[in-house]
């Protein structure tokens, strides 16, 4: 069995509302709700089994339009499945009916574009094909940025082999290609492939399986293989052994691809390792938990998919060949990919090889990309610099950028008039706060009168707190920024409780605001103490959101007005001397608030390795 990927094949041609209507039709009609997908997925354990989940799929309904999210894309479902349905390909469809008609990506997801964005840009595509190239290397955008090093070593060891090899930096779009994008994606990977085939490729060798897995079913013309394979056919880059016992956790993008695990095992072995299976492993393999980018709206799902693959490893060191499941699984069992095992053999049993992390991943991005430019000569190189011809939003960016553009201007023009006209002797610190005395009780009125209108609107706060410092100091900043953020925040919660209720609903799509409701269910309001320490949300929306659940008004208030003090005073404390910063002096309050400022912004961090640490879960 090779692959059940015909459908997504046919995707990129179809009529949109005939396929999701067929698929939602079939699995209607065809699943027998026997139950078997739902054994191992927590997903279907959850919504139903693909049968049921079709009967009562209604794409208008803001849950329906989010759930299709939480589904890890893995097609376990359909091995299992006893008359071979594959669910993976419905809730695939929904998502894209999803971003059909609501484009606006989630904002979980933001980081994860981002990140796809810079792998399709300038700065870091390279194209290099010698002579006569008819085969490249497509090492994906995660081994290049964690391993630049080792990913250059492959290619030479690669070349010993191939002399002609070539080498394509580009991501293969498989970020918006999950979370339903699918014009952006139908339009990215088609220039791309156009490309290498126009330029004479005939072959894509890829390190990644979720690359393979894109290529695989919408290469079309190229001919797809893995570095695995090809190692797998010659002798190792690196001639010492070692010994132990380890186990294979196949990435589940290959689950259907048996001569590629087996290359990894045989590989694994030839190193002197002794390979004992989990019970889940290739075709029936799990998922890591990051396929399909569960983690983003439902981290507990994915912490189920992690938690059964601890236990099946049964503390044995795991090797893969994903960097992505490698970096997932190693924060919970020892996991090494493989090409570590080849090129340090030692250290990766130790579990001593060092691994880079962002940012440093994308300065070896470009780094990897200088040596490339410097050691291949070819008569084909490119960067790329199409961007989709606006199926991404393209006018909103040049909109974004005309206005990035002009605020630079603006600052440039304003900082000019203070020189020019002496205004900017009208900013001494004093000057302002003696403004603020002649208006007396008034002043501080306006403040937290705007203060709490903010939030409502969605404003921003930082400007405000900011102004708050540098117009009444320290101490007096801190009450009148502390009252008019809690009073703000209050009025939102109240106008979403008796209000606005529909309103704020349709704004809060998303499951995580579902798992908020749930959270303050269990937990009360050290919800709102952990949220308010602890920035996973939007300040203003979360405010709104408060007012959806069944906690308590004074409980809301006071956990609110306690557990904002500490980012405000450090706000505060900070923006008090920024005047003087202007001038060149640099005060102790300056040097206390950049501290303070410093403290807070590490607590996420500091709580993210406490709970990794101690095994802890979010209240959410």
């Amino acid at each position: 069995m090779e692959t059940p990927y015909h459908l997504q094949v046919v995707d990129l041609h179809h009529n949109p509302g005939s396929t999701l209507a067929r698929l939602t039709g079939e699995m209607a009609e065809k699943c027998t709700r026997c139950g078997a997908c739902q054994q191992d997925c927590a997903f279907l354990r959850k919504y139903g089994t693909p049968g049921e989940v079709a009967t009562s799929y209604d794409p208008s309904d803001n849950v329906f339009q989010s759930f299709p999210f939480e589904c890890s894309l893995c097609r376990l479902c359909a091995v299992v499945c006893p008359v071979k349905l594959d669910p993976a390909d419905l809730f695939l469809e929904m998502r894209r009916e999803k971003m059909r008609r609501d484009p606006l990506d989630y904002q979980e997801h933001a980081g994860l574009l981002a990140y796809e964005k810079h792998g399709t840009s300038r700065r870091f595509t390279y194209y290099a094909l010698p002579e006569n190239c008819d085969t490249v290397f497509f090492p994906g955008c995660a081994l290049a940025g964690t391993r630049p090093e080792t990913t250059l070593s492959i290619y030479d060891h690669l070349k010993q082999y191939i002399p002609t090899l070539g080498i394509v930096l580009d991501c293969c779009l498989k970020i918006s290609h999950d979370l339903g994008r699918e014009e952006f994606f139908r339009v990215m990977f088609r220039e791309m492939k156009d490309f290498l085939v126009q330029s004479g490729v005939k072959k894509v060798i890829v390190a990644c399986p979720n690359c393979h897995r894109i290529f695989r079913v919408y290469g079309e013309e190229l001919a797809i293989g893995t570095i695995y394979e090809i190692m797998d056919e010659h002798p190792l880059p690196v001639k010492e052994k070692v010994r132990g016992t380890v186990t294979i956790h196949d990435p589940c993008p290959v689950r259907f691809s048996p001569a590629v695990q087996a290359a990894v095992r045989n590989l694994a072995a030839k190193q002197g390792l002794t390979v004992e299976e989990m019970p889940h492993h290739g075709e029936n393999t799990l998922c890591c938990g990051e396929r399909g980018f569960v983690a983003c709206l439902s981290p507990d799902l994915a912490a189920k998919w992690k938690e059964v693959r601890k236990d099946e490893a049964a503390g044995r060191r795991m090797i893969t060949y994903c960097a992505g499941c490698t970096n997932h699984l190693d924060g919970i069992t020892p996991t090494s990919h493989i090409v570590d095992l080849l090129w340090e053999p030692e250290k990766t049993m130790a579990g001593k090889v060092r691994i880079a992390t962002a940012p440093f991943t994308y300065l070896n991005r470009m780094k990897l990309k200088r040596k490339l430019k410097q050691r291949i000569s070819a008569p084909i190189t490119r960067e790329r610099t199409f961007t989709g011809g606006g199926t991404d939003g393209g006018g909103d960016k040049k909109k974004g950028m005309v206005q990035r553009i002009l605020l630079v201007v603006l600052i440039v023009a304003v900082i000019l008039a203070f020189r020019i006209t002496g205004i900017a002797r009208y900013l001494e610190q004093e000057t302002l706060r003696q403004w603020i005395a002649d208006y007396g009780g008034l002043a501080p009125f306006i403040y937290m009168l705007i203060y709490a209108v903010a939030p409502l609107l969605l404003l921003p706060g930082l400007p405000i707190t900011l102004a708050g410092g540098i117009l009444f100091g320290p101490f007096w900043g801190v009450v009148y920024t502390i009252t008019g953020a809690t009073i703000g925040a209050c009025i939102a919660f109240l106008v979403a409780r008796y209000i606005a209720r529909d309103w704020v609903e349709r704004k809060l799509r998303s499951p995580k605001w579902r798992r908020l409701d749930q959270g303050v269910e269990k937990h009360g309001w050290k919800v709102v103490a952990f949220t308010r320490l602890i920035p996973l949300f939007p300040f203003n929306l979360l405010n709104y959101a408060f007012g959806l659940t069944r906690i308590k008004f004074v409980h809301y208030t006071v956990a609110t007005f306690f557990c904002m003090l500490p980012a405000c005073i450090a706000f505060i404390v900070f923006s008090s001397s920024l005047l003087d910063l202007l001038k060149g002096k640099i005060s102790l309050t300056f040097v206390a608030g950049l501290g303070l400022l410093i403290l807070v912004s590490l607590l996420p961090l500091l709580y993210r390795r406490y709970k990794k640490k101690k095994g802890i879960r979010d209240p959410l």
